[in-house]
């Protein structure tokens, strides 16, 4: 198990977990949520990617957001937690990274000045969403195509995220849509020990990621 970063608190009261160093480049990485109101908890999905993807580019800030209450029904909140994480990240230039309800926070502070593009990761587009804050930005999506709701179970269909995807097109946003053949909802679950184990695909998601990173990098 890699050793984790101390988390730190941000000005909302929710935490962030900072790896790299100090730079001008800066990926903040959402998590998902649910219907009832719960303390945040640390993605099991995106601390996996993240310990993939942080080695790899060496000079970037990473930034993973632990909510207050992790909860569709407390957006705004988890809305002001990102934007905290942001701020925190000191990023000149920011990619926001979303997983699940976390594509959905991400685009609603896509508006925050430093953000250049929105990768979402199976995110929830939901009709009533406001896409503006995209315009001018970047937004890539990757969804599994097993990934889909049922009980007890959660998920996103990627009918959804993509029905959300062609709507940013209509506004001028620039972007690609990727469907990963046989990957569900997420990279990782939380073992019993603590551990993330991974998902089928997982490696296909962390590589599709990396991609959108390097692209985010080598912008001028």
């Amino acid at each position: 198990m890699r050793d984790l970063p101390e988390p730190i608190t941000l000005a909302t009261g929710a935490e962030a977990r900072l790896r790299g160093p100090a730079s001008p480049l800066a990926v903040v990485c959402v998590n998902g949520g649910q219907g009832r109101d719960v303390p945040g908890t640390w993605s099991a999905s995106i601390e996996w990617l993240v310990g993939e993807l942080a080695p790899a580019f060496p000079s970037l800030r990473f930034a993973e957001v632990r909510y207050r209450i992790k909860s569709w029904n407390r957006l705004d909140m988890c809305v002001e937690d990102a934007v905290a994480a942001i701020e925190s990240a000191g990023g000149e230039r920011t990619l926001l990274v979303g997983f699940s309800m976390g594509g959905l926070v991400c685009v609603r502070a896509a508006g925050d000045p430093t953000v250049e593009a929105v990768l979402g990761l199976a995110p929830w587009l939901p009709d009533r969403l406001d896409l503006s804050p995209l315009v001018g930005k970047r937004f890539d999506v990757l969804h599994g195509s097993l990934d889909r709701w049922l009980p007890g179970i959660p998920g996103v269909s990627p009918t959804l995220s993509r029905k959300g995807f062609e709507r940013a097109r209509s506004l001028g946003v620039e972007g690609t849509y990727t469907k990963i053949s046989g990957g569900v909802h997420g990279m990782a679950l939380r073992a019993r020990s603590g551990r993330p184990l991974t998902l089928p695909r997982a490696h296909r998601w962390a590589e599709l990621a990396s991609e959108a990173i390097a692209r985010f990098e080598g912008v001028a």
